[in-house]
């Protein structure tokens, strides 16, 4: 398969040092917003459990709803990002929306507020995810893109185990307060939409702006080609053996983790993310995407055996690693190939379709999550994760998505 971003591989250079300035502008707007993401999502769920009296299954659904609503969001701003050729505006307005959302939080008096919250600033999620991708996508050469979306998951991570250490900090500063850490997680939200603006600068488009302005037709999408309906596939199977993180935190809690330290859990979780996420990018470059795709389900088996056997906070942090080290071999390597796979003038429409199935999906399974963790206990939750594993390695056998020449 050729795609109009076809190029010479001999003029095409690897690893990190092929990544673009704006690529690594994108990673650190990226680092930011996480960070005040996860000060707040690293305690959410003790806060919905504890201090507004939340069940599990109500977790599951909080969390689900909120995810599905970020994909479906997606699915529109990607396709307006074709349409209007101006992808940094939609990532403004996107940061913009979950920089507002977070002044919500500390205020909270009931789950369903808690769930506003949520659908506000993963409706903000939405609106930049896709754009932001298209746009890493639209300024990297294809031969360096693995390292470019590695690059950017890795800064994103970062953020990601930065925003837990800095919650755990402020608990023990401002005496357990969960709502006064919520409150300072405004200021890194701030600083991600002025790095935004102000820091990354939209390269020309390699499409005339008369032809991006043409409205999309569905018979276009329909068409995109069986390689990246095949990515999709594969998206969703993935996404069917996993469910939010919010879980990993409750078993941590379970076993016996003081508050103070739960956020602990999302900081080895996205330690070990990071770390792999930019090296597994590279990688994937280099050698068969399938086999790395193997090796990060093989990853997450031996996580969900991990937590729902060892019960142990030791034993927990070890399966969290293991979760952590299978979210940086695969997600950087799913954005890559849907970026291989999809035509470019369609680019971010395809990475919104992508995210619409796969935010459906992780809907689905956070919810069935909560039922068995209410029904059945937390081994159960795990073991059928497992089972989904089982499930997405025989569709890996299956689906054969191709790379763009």
């Amino acid at each position: 398969m050729v795609t109009d971003d076809a190029v010479n591989p001999a003029k095409v250079s690897r690893g990190l040092r092929a990544v673009p300035r704006g690529v690594w502008a994108i990673g650190f707007v990226s680092m930011f917003m996480d960070i005040s993401s996860e000060m707040i999502h690293s305690l959410l769920p003790v806060f919905l459990v504890g201090t507004l009296g939340a069940s599990m299954m109500a977790v599951g659904v909080i969390e689900g709803v909120a995810e599905a609503t970020a994909s479906i969001t997606k699915l529109f701003s990607g396709w307006i990002s074709d349409r209007l050729g101006r992808r940094k505006l939609l990532a403004v307005l996107g940061y913009g929306l979950g920089a507002l959302s977070k002044p919500v939080f500390p205020l909270a008096a009931s789950p369903l507020q808690v769930l506003a919250a949520r659908f506000a600033d993963r409706i903000g999620k939405g609106v930049r995810g896709a754009p932001r991708d298209a746009l890493v996508a639209d300024i990297t050469e294809p031969g360096a893109r693995g390292a470019a979306f590695g690059l950017r998951q890795a800064l994103d991570t970062v953020g990601a185990f930065l925003g837990p250490l800095v919650a755990i900090a402020l608990m023990s500063l401002l005496a357990g307060d969960i709502r006064a850490v919520f409150a300072w997680a405004v200021i890194p939200a701030a600083i991600a939409v002025l790095l935004m603006i102000f820091g990354v600068k939209e390269p020309q488009r390699p499409h005339a702006p008369a032809r991006a302005r043409v409205p999309i037709r569905w018979t276009e999408v329909r068409d995109m080609g069986r390689p990246y309906w095949s990515v999709v596939a594969i998206g969703v199977v993935f996404t069917l053996a996993r469910f939010s993180e919010a879980f990993l935190v409750l078993r941590a809690q379970g076993a016996g983790l003081r508050p103070a330290l739960i956020p602990l859990v999302l900081i080895v979780m996205n330690l070990v993310y990071a770390a792999v996420a930019a090296p597994a990018g590279s990688l994937s470059d280099r050698m068969n995407r399938r086999l790395l795709l193997a090796i990060g389900l093989l990853l997450l088996i031996l996580a969900d055996l991990a937590l729902a056997f060892l019960s142990s906070i030791g034993g927990v942090l070890f399966g969290v690693a293991l979760w952590g080290a299978h979210m940086g071999v695969t997600q950087g390597l799913l954005s890559a190939l849907v970026a291989d796979a999809a035509p470019g003038r369609l680019r971010g429409t395809a990475f919104g379709l992508f995210n619409l199935a796969t935010g459906l999906t992780l809907l689905v399974a956070s919810a069935l999550a909560g039922v068995l963790w209410s029904r059945l206990g937390a081994p159960a939750t795990f073991l059928a994760g497992v089972v989904f594993c089982v499930v997405a390695l025989a569709g890996l056998l299956l689906l054969r998505p191709r790379r763009a020449a």
